[in-house]
């Protein structure tokens, strides 16, 4: 791949020109919203959701699952440790209480014009690498650049309308964008992290290494066991700790994780007080798993914080690459097999809503038939999409949580036969009519945990003379397997913003289908989904974000790409009593980044948690 053009050249300008040559606005300030105007102004001292005179102290230890073999998780290879971000600090800092705004960080102004055709960043000339020196524009670049050709795919798709970038002066840095409406495009450059070009051109970014690296973030690596724990320490001359975007954050003196085989493991490692947080996302464990004399006499608090992000989808997902799954009836009709009201009654202590949207929990959910602009939208591909697109609401199939799924694997049946696919009266099993082929799959799970779930699931497929397999792997083969399309049917989720944008390429466009390591797991080829996916990104307001979003919505909807879960509005969190924590909880929902260690009370927790230790 061709580098990107760095041209070092120092431009002074107030004003840019358009491709017909006029002058357009140029704004010049501390952030950028991505629609509308930003929540806090110029000079503003802290955010709303954390205490500003949170104390620092303390010592945390977490409970994380697998392990790692490197400190890169930027690029593919190994298991990388993704809590190293937090060593690092990018341009500029989200806020929590905002559907999509950014605020300068290791930048000290931004400027973009109206058309966002570019974006310069003028750094901070207080910021500073752990080993005292400056952190430069040469750094924002090699950063830039390591992480378009040596990272990960998804920056690839993520950065891929950067056409060159510019040095401006001693402290400026220009991202130059190629033609086409890209908005959100500033906003995500603004999320670059920045790695110190000092310390990496002596070594291979392209490999995963468990050198501990240099920073410039609130935190740095004290100690580490490879897939054991890593220990990381508060940095206490850290440049940026009174600076508006981080004060009130990054409280705790020493953050401790520990790694467990499994969710299972680490829930009774929290209980038994070798973890002072845990935050659940087993309905089960939540109903039951929590009832202890730590928990009766208020050593360890239980809470469910409400929320309104968006809840994105999480689903069993069809591999389309595998010729079994590319007909869109037998997806359809796989849906017909799993009973979510019966496990959220049986399983799930009705916990759950079911998912019927890729944006559940916010705006941007599609619902009942598109109308106006929506219509509008979709009317350009009728002829392309199918006709259930705009004459039938989407719904997922729904039983009476009895158990009995038999009407809707009489539904499902049809569909199959429809497809070509029939019960063989001699072997019992599902068989292809014209190629004999028997249908058989396998679902690939990472989490014990979801075995229980996933068993009466392939029961009911059973039903229907469907040979399928449950296999759960480790962490590292289950990424690899998922990074090279090496697999069936798999659960995974796709987390969305409450302002989807540049993402939504690698999750359903064409050309991260065939890219190994996108998240684009269904392998999804289709024109109209890449036309709606720009369209989304070049939104210029809120308004069209929100139309373009409901039309890709339905029209993912009726590609039948998963089995939709399920989805909960809290965060469901239980912690040793030792923390304080903001009043205010942001609509992204709490932000344990803003907790603070109660030391009055933590000598007392520690004794209860001594106590709690298997003898």
């Amino acid at each position: 791949m061709k580098k990107l053009i760095l041209v070092a050249a120092a431009l002074l300008f107030s004003a840019g020109l358009t491709a017909a040559g006029a002058q357009q606005k140029v704004s010049r300030g501390h952030g950028i919203a991505m629609h509308g105007d930003l929540k806090y102004p110029a000079g503003f001292k802290h955010f709303d959701y954390v205490n500003p005179d949170a104390p620092k102290g303390g010592d945390i230890r977490l409970a994380a699952v697998g392990g790692f073999d490197s400190f890169n998780p930027f690029i593919v290879g190994g298991r990388g440790l993704g809590s190293i971000t937090q060593i690092y600090d990018t341009l500029m800092e989200g806020s929590a209480d905002e559907p999509f705004s950014m605020y300068c960080l290791l930048c000290e102004t931004v400027e973009v014009p109206d058309d966002r055709s570019w974006v310069a960043f003028y750094l901070d000339p207080k910021a500073r690498w752990h080993d005292g020196k400056p952190v430069t524009v040469d750094d924002v670049i090699w950063s830039f650049n390591a992480l378009f050709e040596h990272g990960a795919p998804f920056y690839r798709l993520y950065y891929g309308n950067v056409a060159k970038v510019e040095k401006i002066g001693s402290n400026g840095v220009k991202f130059v964008f190629k033609p086409g409406e890209n908005r959100e495009l500033p906003l995500i450059l603004g999320q670059l992290y920045v790695f110190p070009k000092h310390f990496w051109e002596s070594r291979d970014f392209t490999k995963g290494s468990l050198e501990p690296p240099l920073g410039s973030g609130p935190y740095r690596v004290k100690e580490f066991e490879a897939n054991r724990y890593v220990t990381y320490e508060r940095v206490k001359d850290y440049w940026a700790k009174d600076h508006p975007a981080r004060r009130g954050t990054s409280n705790f003196d020493i953050i401790r994780n520990e790694y467990y085989r499994d969710s299972t493991v680490a829930l009774e490692a929290f209980k038994a007080g070798r973890a002072d947080f845990r935050l659940e996302n087993s309905a089960k464990e939540w109903a039951t798993a929590y009832d202890t004399p730590a928990l009766r006499s208020g050593q360890i608090v239980k809470r469910a914080i409400e929320h309104n992000r968006s809840a994105g989808m999480q689903g069993f997902v069809f591999n389309m690459r595998r010729s079994l799954f590319q007909d869109p009836r037998v997806r359809r009709a796989l849906n017909y097999a799993f009973d979510f009201e019966w496990s959220n009654k049986t399983l799930f202590y009705g916990q759950y809503t079911r998912t019927d949207s890729y944006f559940d929990n916010s705006d941007l959910a599609s619902s009942g038939l598109p109308q106006g602009p929506e219509l509008a939208l979709l009317e350009k591909y009728r002829d392309k999409l199918p006709k259930e697109v705009f004459d039938t609401a989407y719904t997922n199939p729904a039983t009476d949580g009895s158990g009995n799924v038999r009407p809707n694997l009489r539904i499902a049946n049809d569909m199959l036969a429809e497809a070509g696919w029939k019960v063989d009266p001699k072997t019992h099993k599902l068989t292809n009519a014209k190629t004999g082929e028997v249908f058989r799959f396998e679902i690939l799970l990472v989490q014990p945990a979801f075995e229980r779930i996933s068993l009466p699931f392939k029961q009911n497929l059973g039903r229907l003379g469907i040979d399928v397999s449950v296999r759960t792997v480790d962490t590292a083969q289950y990424q690899k397997r998922l990074d090279d399309f090496d697999f069936d049917m798999a659960v995974t989720s796709w987390g969305q913003s409450e302002s989807p944008g540049n993402e939504q390429r690698d999750f359903w466009g064409s050309e991260a289908a065939g890219r190994p390591g996108s998240r684009n797991l269904a392998g999804l080829k289709d024109p109209v989904v890449d036309a709606l996916v720009e369209v989304l990104i070049a939104a210029r307001d809120r308004a069209a974000l929100v139309t373009a979003t409901h039309a890709l919505d339905r029209v993912l909807l009726w590609k039948f790409l998963v089995v939709p879960n399920w989805h909960i509005a809290t965060d469901r969190v239980a912690y040793w009593n030792m923390f304080g924590m903001p009043k205010v909880t942001p609509e992204r929902g709490f932000q344990f980044d803003a907790w603070w260690v109660n030391t009055a009370t933590q000598a007392s927790v520690k004794q209860q948690q001594r106590a709690a230790e298997p003898k």
